[in-house]
């Protein structure tokens, strides 16, 4: 477990870092939506476009995958009924929180904790993959169609291929598929520019907490209540039921589907609720407060089900 631990830490370490910045006023607004747009449209499509490249594209055709694709729009679909029905949420608000509920940080948290607790990096690909081919795009194109209130069919099949993420994503699988070795004179720069995405995320989520009144109020405490269940308790426990009593998986896919499915909510969808200028707030917190919890939570699931 010290390496998970240790990849919790280094991710509070740089946070705070920017949370420092931000306090000294080293660091302002301006700052933080530099970070932002420089993570965004440089970073991580560099970031993406290797990990996809690198990635085996076998691993999506999985069980594992399948029960982490139904806990994934099982949670997403009850979050929208709960911020359109009850909390009466717009609807770009509640497409965002949808992306926090759903959105899991299987990369630099994912990683460390497939390796270290599951045993096999492997796990982490088949969501890495999922989110940035499928369940990314489709939630950017629902934004990009609701900020006017309506969109066509073209616009909906365009909005996610002039995205900076998804068009580095698309071209790394296909790398991936062709099965070529890139050359390090374009390995090498793809490496050194996409080692600004998380650095540049963390730092940016560590001065929005600074610059960012709390979750005051009781209809925001009760939707960050909820999203936190949602996310720990809910997707977790869909993944296994799937895994296990319907798809009848192996002991050790039941409990990669569960330990995988209890990730916090990835810091990218705070970047992307900043380059949207939509729903920052829902998207900050739940990325907060589902990180602070979720290391825990995985540790109880490591335990009641006799993994690690």
């Amino acid at each position: 477990m010290t390496a998970v631990l240790m990849g919790f830490w280094l991710i509070a370490a740089v946070v705070a870092v920017g949370w420092l910045l931000a306090h000294t006023g080293l660091f302002g607004r301006p700052e933080q939506q530099m970070l932002a747009k420089l993570t965004f449209w440089v970073g991580s499509p560099a970031l993406l476009f290797l990990v996809v490249a690198d990635a085996d594209v076998r691993v999506l055709f999985s069980g594992f995958l399948v029960a982490t694709a139904v806990a994934v729009v099982v949670t997403a679909s009850a979050y929208l009924l709960l911020a359109r029905l009850v909390l009466r949420r717009s609807m770009t608000h509640a497409l965002m929180g949808g992306m926090s509920v759903s959105y899991l940080n299987a990369n630099n948290l994912g990683l460390p904790i497939a390796i270290y607790v599951l045993g096999d990096a492997s796990w982490s690909a088949p969501i890495i993959l999922m989110q940035l081919l499928v369940l990314q795009p489709a939630w950017l194109a629902a934004l990009d169609t609701s900020q006017d209130g309506h969109g066509s069919v073209w616009r909906l099949v365009r909005a996610p291929l002039t995205n900076p993420l998804t068009i580095g994503s698309l071209l790394g699988l296909v790398v991936a598929l062709t099965g070529v070795q890139l050359p390090d004179v374009v390995r090498a720069p793809l490496e050194l520019v996409g080692g600004l995405a998380i650095p540049g995320m963390l730092l940016a989520f560590g001065i929005s907490l600074r610059l960012s009144p709390v979750p005051r109020g009781r209809a925001n405490l009760a939707e960050l209540g909820g999203v936190v269940l949602l996310k720990l308790v809910l997707m977790p426990a869909v993944a296994g039921l799937v895994a296990g009593p319907v798809l009848g998986l192996g002991p050790q896919e039941v409990l990669a589907a569960v330990v995988m499915s209890s990730l916090p909510t990835a810091q990218n969808v705070y970047i992307l609720a900043v380059a949207y200028g939509r729903g920052e707030s829902i998207a900050r917190d739940s990325v907060f407060a589902t990180t602070l919890l979720a290391m825990p939570a995985i540790l109880l699931v490591v335990a009641l089900m006799g993994g690690g």
